[in-house]
């Protein structure tokens, strides 16, 4: 008898993709990734192109390709697409130093990071259910864009 097949660790309607070694800190990537998090990917791409930051061509390329792999691999409708995750975390750091005053010198770090974008597909009726609610009011659509989310899960 063969073993049992694994589950697989995301949902079918979520694609997922990564970016090593990134530039710069942590802290600051996570403000782009912060930018992002739970907008429609258009409005993402949107946001990320007109940033100032140094890393947001970076995170572009890695949100572009989440939902590259979203249409190829999972033959996800592009439109429907949200972030639905951007995690940020710490990778190596460069240690140099830097030459100081009276033969001394100071210690310089170079640190990189990683990114990791899940972008999934809204359902059709959870669509309707935000549209709705922004007729309403800024209240309700709160409400309704909370709801998404437990339903997403």
């Amino acid at each position: 008898m063969s073993k049992a097949a694994n589950k697989p660790l995301r949902k079918e309607n979520e694609a997922i993709a990564k970016a090593r070694y990134i530039k710069g800190s942590e802290r600051k990537l996570n403000l782009l990734a912060q930018l992002i998090r739970g907008k429609a990917a258009a409005r993402a791409l949107i946001e990320l192109e007109f940033s100032r930051k140094r890393m947001s061509g970076e995170v572009k390329k890695v949100l572009e390709s989440a939902i590259a792999n979203a249409e190829n691999n999972h033959n996800l409708d592009v439109d429907r697409l949200f972030v639905k995750e951007a995690t940020v975390g710490r990778t190596m750091t460069l240690k140099r130093f830097h030459a100081r005053g009276r033969g001394k010198s100071a210690g310089v770090e170079k640190p990189f990071a990683n990114i990791t974008i899940i972008v999934s597909e809204k359902a059709a009726e959870d669509e309707k259910e935000v549209k709705k609610a922004a007729k309403k009011g800024s209240k309700d659509s709160k409400k309704a864009a909370v709801k998404t989310d437990k339903k997403a899960e």
